[in-house]
C-alpha cells in the first residue's frame, strides 16, 4: 500500500470538506482538482480565494496563480495580486486558466518549506 502524500492528504481532504481541512469554495476546489498539472501542487484556499504552491509547508513558493471569486464571476489573478491574468464565468475556465498560466518548470510540490530563492 503506497502512503498518501501532504498534497494528496491535503486535496483530499478539501475534496471531502473534512472538518481539519481549510474552507473554501467548493466549486472551485473541485474544478481545480480536475486539472491534473493543479493537483499535483499544494492547495491553500484563504480570504476567498485558493492559491497554489509548488510547496506543502511555509514558507511558500508564492509564485503561481491563483482563483478568486465566485458565483459566476471567476478571477484568475498572477502571484501576489499583481496583474489579474482573466476571467472566467466558470470554476472550471478559471482552472484551465490557471494551467494556461503555470511557469513551464512547474512540477510536483516538494514535501516542506520552499527550498530556492523566491518570493516568499
Amino acid at each position: 500500500m503506497s502512503r498518501e502524500t501532504v498534497v494528496e492528504r491535503t486535496w483530499r481532504m478539501l475534496l471531502e470538506r473534512h472538518p481539519e481541512a481549510r474552507r473554501g469554495n467548493p466549486e472551485v476546489i473541485e474544478a481545480a482538482s480536475a486539472e491534473p498539472r493543479l493537483r499535483r501542487l499544494f492547495p491553500f484556499p484563504s480570504h476567498g480565494s485558493l492559491s497554489f504552491h509548488r510547496n506543502t509547508d511555509f514558507p511558500w513558493s508564492n509564485d503561481l496563480p491563483r482563483i478568486a471569486g465566485g458565483e459566476g464571476r471567476y478571477l484568475v489573478y498572477a502571484a501576489g495580486y499583481a496583474e489579474l491574468l482573466g476571467e472566467a464565468a466558470t470554476p472550471q475556465e478559471a482552472a484551465a486558466l490557471v494551467v494556461a498560466h503555470l511557469p513551464s518548470d512547474c512540477g510536483a510540490a516538494v514535501e516542506g518549506p520552499w527550498p530556492g530563492p523566491g518570493p516568499c
